[in-house]
């Protein structure tokens, strides 16, 4: 039987690997710069930790393990009977893959409170997991670079979050724009049409709109128990027009008897006041028909969007203050956004933006005739790895074409021949692959060649 992988999952090659460990490191060095440090959870996590975290649909989306040993040794024939999926996952099954980072987060800050210092400004790089349909720009198993910070209700901390995303996409060389709303501003807007108690429905539906549209989303909604009349007041505030100024000025007239909408609004004002002290270079939106599905945030949610690919959300978050609340914890503000490595891979890819040499590559290969020469290479490569220069020997005694061969399928630049002339004159024949000119240097010379 030949092999496979499951359903949206990859293999990647070394190439692919660099490319990826290119958008790590960019990532990793922005975070390091606004002072945060890094931290790793397990895999997996108790199912207690990660069911209600993400609402009905994140649930359902959970990768559940099964009980190690004799799992079903214990449940009554009535119960395999019932062959209710809900009842027997309970009992089968403690323990699943981390959904995100975020929630695992959360309980780390409360199981780990005597150990940081707060404000807590952490960021990790792992990989998750969802059950979801693959397809394009969407897999099962993918990356977040996550950043966030615990302990604090400064609205600085929203800034910084717009300063590291415009700093990260100017490095990467990806045009976006990043859209911006507030939960806050979304319970007003339920309040506004009475319609409060449906918050959920109302921004789990409005979350799908660049998806199936507004005819789809307002079905969605009817279903969900909204009435048409709620609808109707609706509809003109997703669809305010103006700057971000103008948007916000009309919403606070609209949302005056609104406490919770005042205080997005106000909060929002707040946000873009402060990026006038540090204007982003990409273009931000006040957009009040982003919703961000996740009921954890209570405040300021961001998405970003590549603007010359057709992708979907390429990193999101916001601010959530209850979190913590619910490892028993309670009055711990966090806020923090997540960049989708996978989905910046691809859309790099897409815009073939990658430098064109890597960290990662081969900057020389030492080609020998035979093994005294080989040993002659030793000496070398050890005096160049130390200088910083990648380098590899060429390890089985091969003809020169099958060893320069290997050098161009690896996209080597510079091949070293060694010869027993080379040897005596205590040199080495460089061959620039690109040019195929060649000439002899000394080592000191190949040192300033690649210094």
């Amino acid at each position: 039987m030949k092999p496979s992988i499951p359903k949206g999952t990859r293999d990647f090659t070394p190439q692919e690997m660099a490319r990826r460990n290119y958008i790590f490191d960019t990532i990793k060095s922005v975070f390091r710069h606004f002072g945060f440090q890094q931290i790793e959870t397990p895999a997996m996590e108790n199912l207690s930790t990660l069911m209600g975290k993400y609402g009905e649909e994140g649930d359902k989306l959970l990768f559940k393990i099964l009980n190690s040993g004799d799992f079903v040794g214990k449940l009554t024939d009535d119960e395999l009977l019932e062959r209710n999926s809900i009842r027997l996952t309970n009992k089968i099954s403690e323990k699943g893959l981390r959904y995100d980072l975020t929630v695992p987060f959360a309980r780390f800050v409360v199981q780990n409170r005597d150990k940081i210092q707060f404000p807590f400004k952490r960021y990790q790089i792992q990989p998750v997991w969802r059950a979801d349909r693959p397809q394009r720009g969407r897999y099962r198993e993918f990356y977040q670079c996550d950043v966030d910070v615990v302990g604090s209700d400064s609205l600085l901390n929203e800034l910084e979050l717009i300063q590291i995303v415009d700093e990260v996409y100017a490095r990467l060389g990806i045009r976006v724009c990043l859209k911006i709303n507030n939960r806050k501003i979304l319970a007003g807007i339920a309040e506004h049409i009475g319609q409060a108690d449906h918050l959920v429905d109302i921004t789990v539906a409005i979350d799908k709109l660049d998806k199936i549209g507004l005819d789809a989303v307002n079905r969605e909604m009817l279903e969900r128990g909204i009435s048409a009349d709620a609808l109707d007041l609706l509809q003109p505030i997703l669809m305010l027009q103006g700057n971000n100024e103008e948007k916000l000025n009309q919403l606070e007239t609209i949302l005056q008897h609104s406490e919770q909408g005042q205080k997005g609004v106000h909060e929002m004002q707040d946000i873009f006041k402060l990026l006038k002290g540090a204007p982003a270079r990409m273009p931000i939106e006040l957009d009040l028909t982003l919703a961000r599905g996740l009921n954890y945030y209570t405040g300021a949610i961001f998405e970003v969007k590549a603007l010359d690919v057709e992708m979907g959300s390429i990193t999101g978050g916001g601010r959530y203050d209850n979190l913590t609340g619910i490892f028993g914890m309670p009055n711990v503000s966090g806020v923090g956004i997540s960049f989708g490595a996978d989905r910046i891979y691809d859309v790099l890819n897409q815009l073939n933006l990658y430098p064109q040499t890597s960290a990662e590559q081969t900057q020389l290969l030492f080609a020998p005739f035979g093994m005294s020469e080989q040993i002659y290479c030793l000496s070398w490569a050890k005096t160049l790895r130390e200088a910083g220069v990648n380098v590899e020997i060429y390890p089985d005694i091969a003809k020169m074409k099958r060893q320069m061969t290997y050098a161009d399928q690896k996209q080597i630049p510079y091949v070293a021949i060694v010869g027993e002339s080379e040897m005596s004159a205590e040199t080495v024949m460089l061959k620039d692959m690109k040019t195929g000119e060649q000439r002899q240097v000394s080592v000191q010379e190949l040192l300033q060649i690649f210094s």
